[in-house]
């Protein structure tokens, strides 16, 4: 294809294994970088996708266990808990001129990743999907959506837009924000009263939404409050009617991560509301006490 990227792929997960076959569906070359074992698998079978809307499907990738060559992007698709061990996998200097695109989950990260790599080329993203690796190479993207928001302040706008241009050719709905900020708050806003409620409750979002509707209620205008204070939007009505739209039987990826028994992102989500709450002189009563119930769990 005539506008082809080489993008890697960093922890080939339920999000990143999605992304990558996406997009080297489509003509992209795409490297996934992970442990060795994994590596193999992909290397040798590919990714398989199962989706509803996207179709059934494999797809080739290279793989390793860290970047040795220059790429227009790296996707940053690990979870905040194996992110310091991850980015070990990328060298700065290896990077160098490329995107690093982190699909993380909180608010502080960009800070910390753009004092380990190049700032104007750091270009934090967002993603709305639920997608998971049920087996290395195996993905199921169970959600009717896939949307993604890319931003990154100081990053050239072309740059973003042709990487927008491959995500949305591959399949996401795709456009890029210029306020950073607003788009990582518009997420962590949506994100936190699902995530912490979800696993608080061991429920799927249906049976919250009904159970636990007045607590709901409650954390996501408190959610709304601190991101109006940040500089992010606040709309608890629209957030409620998304919750309300979604399939019942729908699991934040934290409530799944605390089933398997794996680390929960407590802190990127909960621990980073609560100190943005703090900073602003903003009550967050329910926030607060639904983290502490989880905290013996993380």
């Amino acid at each position: 294809m005539a506008n082809a990227l080489t993008v890697a792929v960093l922890g080939p997960g339920g999000v990143g294994g999605l992304l990558a076959a996406l997009l080297s569906r489509t003509g992209h070359r795409v490297t996934c970088l992970s442990g060795e074992k994994t590596a193999e698998t992909l290397r040798t079978e590919g990714i398989r996708v199962r989706s509803a809307r996207f179709g059934d499907f494999t797809a080739r990738v290279e793989a390793d266990t860290e970047l040795r060559e220059p790429v227009d992007a790296c996707l940053v698709t690990v979870k905040h808990t194996a992110l310091d061990a991850a980015l070990g996998r990328v060298p700065a200097p290896v990077l160098s001129d490329g995107l690093l695109v982190p699909f993380l989950n909180g608010v502080e990260h960009p800070a910390a990743l753009r004092a380990r790599y190049r700032p104007d080329r750091v270009a934090p993203a967002v993603i709305r999907v639920e997608s998971t690796r049920v087996a290395p190479g195996d993905v199921e993207h169970g959600s009717p959506f896939a949307e993604i928001d890319l931003a990154g302040t100081g990053v050239p706008r072309a740059r973003l837009d042709a990487l927008a241009e491959a995500f949305a050719a591959a399949g996401p709905d795709t456009r890029v924000l210029e306020d950073e900020t607003a788009a990582l708050w518009a997420k962590m806003s949506f994100l936190a009263p699902f995530a912490l409620l979800t696993t608080r409750y061991g429920l799927p979002m249906g049976e919250v939404r009904t159970r636990h509707r007045d607590e709901l209620t409650a954390l996501v205008e408190e959610t709304a409050a601190v991101s109006r204070a940040c500089g992010g939007p606040a709309d608890p009505a629209q957030a409620l009617a998304r919750y309300d739209a979604f399939p019942p039987a729908m699991k934040s990826s934290m409530q799944r991560d605390a089933e398997a028994g794996r680390p929960l992102e407590l802190d990127a989500i909960g621990g980073a509301l609560l100190r943005a709450a703090e900073r602003h002189g903003i009550p967050a009563p329910v926030a607060a006490q639904v983290v502490g119930e989880l905290h013996p769990f993380a």
